[in-house]
């Protein structure tokens, strides 16, 4: 089937028709692809698998962050589009970083790569597509937008969006959006405030492209059954200043701010009220919107909770389905202290298969309990939900609990003691694949495999950082990483240097 694409071939110096590549159906033959993937870079990108409902805005709103865009063919019966940048360079920065970051259309993953076309050349009649065009031409070189437009431009500009929350029945929280909004890209800054009697929030991501994303994926949906309905649109603001962390606003590079005159963040161990396991409150709150997880539905049921008189909040946690053969404070301590300072660990002496745990804060709880809860340690699903105890109680002097409860206030390996620590900045969710840090210079990769696949796990790959202080390992399991990191962080590498080892975002 031919399509009016033309692409100028060198050799005999004049425009011909060309034959376009893949197929949208089958998302190209195995030869098609093949031929495909090999592309040199071009300035002309193929988008494949895109959405019907799909718009040309929206596609150029992909290429926007990264360049001009000069033209666009869609392709609507294929689910294609071939996208023109202005120059090469822009075309290659943008497959990179579509490389490490899957871009998504209305929340469609789409594929991305060079065509085997140095321009496009399309019908003049074509005009709507012209106009779009010539619209963000007119804007990036300092025009008007027209309205087709604005999204596009907002979303290739500003990392600030706006949310307002219609029908809210349940109580959102901070710790919900920024739950939901994480998966999108790092979460800077939140402000929350009602106008008009509407729940609405700013929120800052560290990158316009995350932003761009997140509107396209959760713009429209609810956060649970038909309520809640998040309507997103991009800020004029490009940076949010926040005075307080709070209940109401949070800068998460800074938390070192003062709470001001807000109450400390809403707390979901009141949840606990309903019932000793959180994860009921799915049940409550039903199809809760998948990145939410039970913590996130528990502190958006605080709010209805806190009326119920519970006063008080902690920061403890009640981890149960533990391996009782394997476990130890020590392996908790390490495992939990991923999220937060760890205070104190007791497994309890007449139910050895469920321990308690005494974070810092009820934040780190709450975080702790977000990531860990349904993770497998030592061959065991785990449930980590927020106990109704205040502090974990140390054994009363002289009494031997057997080693079963452990101090750990004044542990050196804490990670978030030092206020504004890079570690807060790199908190992500069990990953099969370590950072790792402080290797010694004389240590090699062939070390490092050993002492991994020695924790009884399978490395896939590795890879150093340019200074050889840090590297990526990657394990062929996520519970095989839950082991190396419980097993190999803090371990001495030989003259008094320690192994740091924590889960990364990255894969390998």
């Amino acid at each position: 089937q031919m399509f009016s694409v033309y692409s100028k071939n060198e050799r005999i110096g004049r425009t011909v028709p060309i034959l376009l590549e893949g197929n949208g159906a089958s998302n190209g033959s195995d030869s098609k692809k093949l031929r495909v993937e090999e592309a040199p870079p071009s300035r002309v990108l193929h988008i494949r698998k895109l959405p019907n409902e799909a718009s040309e805005t929206e596609v150029i709103a992909l290429g926007l962050p990264f360049g001009k865009v000069t033209n666009i063919l869609t392709l609507k019966g294929k689910n294609q589009a071939f996208l023109e940048m202005g120059t090469e360079e822009a075309a290659i920065t943008m497959v990179n970083y579509y490389t490490t970051v899957t871009p998504h259309v209305r929340n469609v993953p789409v594929f991305i790569q060079y065509s085997n076309h140095k321009e496009l050349k399309t019908d003049a009649g074509n005009q709507r597509t012209q106009a779009v065009l010539q619209a963000v031409s007119a804007v990036q070189s300092g025009g008007s937008p027209s309205s087709d437009v604005q999204e596009a431009l907002a979303a290739a500009s500003s990392p600030v969006l706006r949310i307002i929350i219609d029908n809210m029945f349940y109580p959102v929280t901070l710790d919900v959006l920024q739950q939901i909004f994480s998966k999108f890209g790092t979460v800077m800054k939140i402000i929350t405030f009602t106008k008009n009697n509407q729940f609405q929030a700013l929120l800052q991501f560290s990158d316009p492209v995350n932003a761009q994303q997140a509107k396209l994926a959760l713009d429209g949906q609810n956060i649970y059954n038909s309520c809640c309905t998040l309507r997103i649109d991009f800020s004029k603001l490009v940076n949010l200043n926040v005075k307080y962390n709070n209940d109401k606003s949070r800068d998460y590079t800074r938390p070192e701010l003062p709470a001001g005159d807000g109450q400390p963040s809403i707390d979901p161990s009141v949840a606990a009220a309903f019932s000793k396991d959180s994860n009921s409150l799915l049940g409550k709150i039903p199809g809760a919107l998948n990145p939410l997880s039970a913590a996130a539905a528990a502190a958006a049921a605080a709010g209805r909770v806190a009326l119920a008189g519970q006063a008080g909040s902690s920061g403890v946690l009640l981890v149960s389905n533990l391996n009782e053969e394997m476990v130890t404070p020590q392996s908790l301590f390490t495992l939990f202290g991923v999220y937060g300072d760890v205070q104190r660990v007791k497994i309890l002496y007449n139910k050895k298969d469920s321990a308690l745990i005494q974070m810092s804060d009820t934040n780190q709880a709450q975080l702790a309990m977000s990531h860990l809860n349904g993770q497998k340690m030592y061959g065991k699903i785990i449930r980590v939900t927020l106990s109704k105890h205040q502090t974990v109680a140390l054994p009363r002097d002289g009494l031997d609990d057997q080693g079963l409860t452990k101090d750990y206030a004044n542990s050196p390996l804490h990670r978030f003691k030092k206020p504004g620590s890079k570690n807060f900045q790199n908190i992500f969710p069990p990953s099969a694949t370590l950072h790792l840090s402080n290797i010694p210079q004389d240590v090699t990769e062939d070390d490092l495999r050993l002492l991994f696949s020695n924790a009884g796990g399978t490395v896939k790959a590795f890879k150093f950082f340019q200074d050889r202080k840090m590297a990526l390992i990657q394990m062929s399991t996520v519970e095989e990483a839950i082991q190396a990191l419980i097993d190999l962080h803090n371990y001495n590498m030989g003259g008094n240097q320690h192994l740091r080892v924590s889960f990364s975002k990255s894969t390998i």
